[in-house]
């Protein structure tokens, strides 16, 4: 399903803003009750179709609507904690989710009654994720799954997963996938942490023993999977990379912070570095506006790619400069027990912790090499490299 905003003036949407903050003031009303009332009123995403949560409007009104809720201190989703959700499940059931399924996850998800997550890399197959190896046979009006799925973000508290798997072992391995939903509390799915350099287990891997899929849950056609799945990976990559941080703040503030409360720590070495990177913010604060403008439409290009790679770049250079800056101080760690994060209030963590977590950037979303792959090749029209696996059977290729 296609979107095609109208135009509409910030005056009428805040108009709207109004009368729903009338009928349900924020300091009397229950948080997610005024959550489903913002959705029903289409202003929780205004781009959207109506019913949908939205009003069929431009884009470019969105920041209008979220101004006016957070000046009069109305609650909002809480987005960290769902960022899978409304960065990639969102515009994916947007494109190819049915009326029915659209009606039965949107709502759900943008309130952030139902978290999501993403079953696509495996052991096997991450940044060639087309060769995923779980499988899916159809049984009935169900589809049985087998596999494992791994560095699953959230499948801890998902309701729901974006689920990647193939169908037909006999066709080439970009033919032969199927997309679904799946429903995390179907018996079969067993999650298990996986802790990773910081201490932490903001990952998971996900076992899939004979778990039914109804093929209602299913979105796009039987063998279209990969199709589906370009429309998540492009909205992926400007989600992660892509959030529009307030200037001097994102990857580039705690070093900034640490320049300034810490003089005695200044160099001159040091100052090249953080005006060099700061520019590099900046700029890559003004791409991401402008490449949000194509995201929030659910129309992100292989440009998107860009914004991952430069972000992961940004993040890594930023971290280790605030290691170097902070001196001793960068020896001290947390608490180094396993825990799982709290992504739902920002994070006020030692530099050592987001020197080791940084590390992940260049990888999650896409590696740094597959973004440059689809910028060469998609961007820049230079020759794509020889894929001689392209056109043999799945089950011939060696594993």
């Amino acid at each position: 399903m296609s979107v095609s905003p109208t135009s509409g003036s910030p005056t009428s949407v805040v108009t709207k803003v109004d009368e729903l903050l009338a009928a349900h003031p924020p300091a009397g009303t229950d948080r997610l009750a005024f959550l489903r009332a913002r959705f029903d009123a289409g202003l929780a995403w205004v781009h959207f179709p109506e019913t949908l949560g939205g009003l069929g409007l431009d884009a470019s009104l969105q920041p209008v609507v979220d101004a006016a809720f957070a000046a009069a201190g109305a609650p909002d989703n809480r987005p960290q904690g769902n960022v899978i959700g409304l960065g990639m499940a969102a515009p994916t059931l947007l494109r190819y989710a049915t009326p029915e399924q659209q009606r039965r996850w949107m709502r759900p998800l943008w309130t952030g009654e139902e978290i999501w997550c993403q079953l696509f890399s495996e052991p096997g197959a991450g940044s060639d994720l087309a060769a995923v190896a779980a499988t899916a046979r159809r049984d009935g009006d169900d589809w049985v799954v087998n596999g494992q799925k791994v560095w699953t973000s959230l499948a801890h508290d998902s309701a729901w997963a974006l689920l990647l798997v193939r169908t037909d072992r006999d066709l080439p391995k970009h033919r032969g996938l199927t997309y679904f939903v799946l429903d995390m509390s179907t018996p079969g799915v067993d999650v298990r942490p996986l802790r990773q350099l910081t201490g932490e287990a903001e990952f998971n891997e996900v076992y899939l023993d004979d778990v039914r899929v109804p093929d209602a849950n299913r979105l796009g056609a039987v063998g279209e999977g990969w199709r589906v799945t370009q429309t998540t990976l492009m909205n992926e990559r400007v989600a992660i990379g892509g959030a529009v941080a307030p200037r001097e703040e994102g990857a580039i503030g705690p070093v900034a912070r640490e320049w300034r409360e810490h003089p005695r720590r200044r160099d001159a070495s040091a100052y090249d570095e953080l005006l060099r990177l700061w520019v590099d913010a900046e700029a890559l604060r003004l791409t991401s506006a402008r490449l949000g403008q194509q995201l929030e439409v659910g129309a992100p290009g292989p440009e998107g790619s860009g914004l991952k790679l430069a972000f992961a770049r940004l993040a890594q250079a930023a971290s280790s400069l605030h290691l170097d800056l902070a001196g001793a101080d960068a020896l001290r760690y947390d608490d180094w027990s396993m825990r799982r994060p709290d992504f739902t209030t920002p994070l006020d963590r030692v530099p050592g912790f987001w020197y080791l977590r940084t590390r992940a950037n260049s990888i999650e979303g896409g590696t740094s090499e597959v973004m440059r792959n689809i910028i060469a090749e998609r961007v820049l029209g230079l020759p794509a490299e020889s894929r001689p696996d392209r056109d043999i059977p799945w089950k011939d290729l060696p594993r």
